[in-house]
């Protein structure tokens, strides 16, 4: 599914300030990480997009919304893909677009080491149609007019109604991997 004018709808807001940042999807991936029925899963998302407000200095009006078409998943296995994409998974059929919107981002001391400064968004994280308080964990490096992002959001699959009874425990816990670079 193509959400492009979804997507171009929620972007078009007035002026770009200098605090916009325009997303590059050639240099940006969203994957995931799990484990299903004793296997590493390892998987990535083809399709997505978001719209970031963000100055350091104004954290107080800082704003993240991205959008990911989830019958763009991958995981390198058919079987593992239909599991996820269908009604017990993420359902795409009828909800094809999760979403994390952030209500509060603030400076944090909850990243990993590395470069650049640590921040949290707090937010609702929408899949397969359910909205639950999400966190963004992510660390940001500013070079001018180019942002990198390397971010990550926990998943505990039972709290959006995922997953079916023979699921088990697998992937009872995914750690949504998120590498956003950004140009103003």
């Amino acid at each position: 599914m193509n959400f492009l004018p979804l997507v171009v709808s929620l972007l078009i807001t007035g002026p770009a300030l200098a605090a916009d940042w325009t997303l590059d999807r050639d240099a940006s991936t969203v994957g995931i990480e799990t484990t299903a029925f004793g296997r590493e899963l390892i998987g990535a998302f083809s399709d997505f997009n978001a719209e970031i407000h963000f100055d350091p200095a104004d954290l107080e009006n800082a704003r993240i919304e991205g959008l990911v078409d989830v019958t763009s998943g991958d995981t390198g296995n058919p079987q593992y893909n239909s599991e996820m994409m269908g009604n017990n998974g993420l359902d795409g059929d009828d909800h094809p677009v999760a979403s994390f919107v952030s209500e509060t981002i603030t400076s944090s001391n909850a990243c990993d080491d590395g470069d650049g400064e640590c921040y949290e968004a707090n937010g609702t994280l929408t899949l397969a149609g359910n909205g639950q308080p999400a966190v963004l964990v992510f660390r940001l490096s500013i070079d001018g007019d180019r942002a990198v992002a390397d971010g990550l959001i926990i998943v505990i699959r039972d709290e959006f109604g995922i997953g079916s009874g023979d699921w088990g425990n697998s992937a009872a816990t995914v750690e949504v991997l998120l590498h956003i670079e950004a140009t103003r």
